[in-house]
């Protein structure tokens, strides 16, 4: 039995982890900074040019490029399935055949997992996956340029990327080729290429915009990893141990087998995610590469708190959302972030709310109906409340297009957050932890008075 002392621990802001052969050191990770999906660049570029030309030849000006309301994945499968371009058509060939290790069922029930944690599964993408990863600024270089995450527009972009988690895990049929999940997959890889090529294109006209040297080439191999591991690796390991909810390995196994099949949709290598080993490691080497904040990363992370408070259909203030962000992420990591301490309410909501959702699931997944019935009631409300909702998406999908244009005078600036807890907003998580706190509290001072009772009777006897 080799002891803790002999074991190589590695500690990244409080996160701890055996170090083991499946990691790799940022030296080893380097050349994959450099590589990416140049396929689907290919593929970018050709489509493009088959789209002017079209446009060319319907007598649109010459110059101007493809319409603006022309759908760059329509375009895709129209040229692909006429079979103009051999290139495109193998690389609608290839998306479309399905991987000789990806099993039908095991993806179901991968889909399945997610809806079990359902409200864990959200806190965690939002605060661990999405905030917390703000922490890594070399990624982060790529998404200030995009303006994405700006005040005005942060609750979009996040109920676009919610959107895309929403599609790969709302039914098989969603994830399988020509689904609504596999085309959002095939969507957001061409987006990637876009916001490279422009990022590539202008860092050549200004040396000073963004240097490859340093932080590598936008959206690599290493990035696209780093992704998909936000929403499989982080979410198992980190974000809902942090709940107290830890998944079963059979779970594991499955919910990474989806993630992996939704990497290889979107042009990710795929051989560090083949086991949840494997998929926990480059997690771990990731983090411990590359989460160093910027300026930037705290930036992003503050106007990610921004975007979620006070607003539908939750209303969570602003001290919660912070309390929220320090359990999940840990203290250290949440003070170089500069997120503020939260009041001492807050903190206490929040533990009420980790204590709830921990013990619910549980109890749910340990009694199948009532574990069948959870996992189709939270595809359900999930799906209605924020892609259907008149406080989500309001049913305009987006198709992810390039909205968010990476400019030289593109600067991702903090917004200003308010203060003080949502505790008289009928609604508010605020309220609704109280209000379970507050019952909680009672059942304890009943069940306390019981006990005092039941003693003093048993003196009485014994006397």
């Amino acid at each position: 039995m080799i002891s803790s002392a002999e074991k190589d621990i590695h500690d990244v802001w409080g996160y701890k982890y055996e170090w083991t052969e499946l990691h790799m050191t940022e030296e080893q990770q380097m050349p994959l900074r450099y590589s990416y999906d140049t396929l689907g660049e290919d593929v970018l570029a050709r489509v493009k040019d088959l789209q002017m030309k079209k446009a060319a030849e319907n007598g649109e000006a010459a110059g101007k490029g493809a319409p603006r309301k022309t759908d760059l994945y329509e375009s895709l499968k129209s040229i692909a399935l006429s079979r103009e371009d051999p290139v495109v058509t193998k690389f609608w060939e290839d998306v479309h055949t399905v991987p000789e290790w990806v099993d039908w069922d095991q993806i179901k029930r991968g889909q399945d997992v997610f809806y079990r944690y359902g409200e864990a599964a959200m806190t965690g993408l939002a605060f661990s996956s999405l905030l917390g990863g703000m922490a890594a600024a070399r990624i982060v270089e790529t998404l200030a340029r995009t303006g994405g995450f700006a005040p005005r527009v942060a609750r979009n972009r996040m109920l676009e990327t919610t959107q895309f988690v929403l599609q790969v895990t709302n039914s098989l049929e969603s994830v399988q080729p020509g689904g609504d999940g596999h085309v959002s997959a095939i969507r957001v890889r061409l987006l990637h290429a876009m916001v490279r090529n422009k990022i590539l294109t202008m860092s050549k006209e200004r040396d000073d915009y963004y240097s490859v040297e340093e932080f590598g080439t936008p959206i690599n191999d290493l990035d696209s990893i780093g992704t998909i591991s936000t929403f499989s690796a982080q979410l198992i390991w980190i974000a809902l141990p942090a709940q107290g909810i830890y998944m079963r390995e059979n779970e594991i196994e499955d919910y990474v087998a989806l993630w992996r099949l939704v990497a290889y949709y979107m042009g990710t290598p795929t051989d560090v995610l083949e086991t949840p080993a494997s998929t926990k490691a480059i997690m771990e080497s990731i983090l411990d590469a590359d989460l160093k904040p910027s300026n930037s990363s705290k930036v992003l992370a503050a106007n990610i708190i921004q975007a979620l408070a006070d607003k539908a259909p939750t209303y969570p203030s602003a001290d919660y959302l912070r309390a929220q962000a320090r359990w999940l992420n840990g203290s250290r990591l949440s003070d170089a972030l500069e997120i503020p301490k939260s009041s001492y309410l807050s903190v206490t909501l929040v533990m009420v709310q980790c204590i709830v959702v921990c013990a619910s699931s549980y109890i749910y997944r340990s009694i199948p109906i009532l574990d069948r019935w959870k996992v189709e009631y939270m595809r359900r409300r999930l799906f209605h409340v924020l892609m259907e909702g008149k406080h989500g998406m309001k049913g305009k999908k987006t198709k992810f297009e390039l909205q968010y244009i990476p400019g030289f005078n593109t600067v991702t600036e903090q917004g200003e957050v308010a203060r003080g807890l949502s505790i008289g907003k009928a609604g508010s998580r605020d309220m609704r932890n109280l209000i379970i706190l507050g019952v909680l509290i009672v059942i304890l001072g009943c069940a306390l008075y019981v006990w005092y009772k039941v003693a003093l009777m048993a003196l009485h006897w014994i006397r």
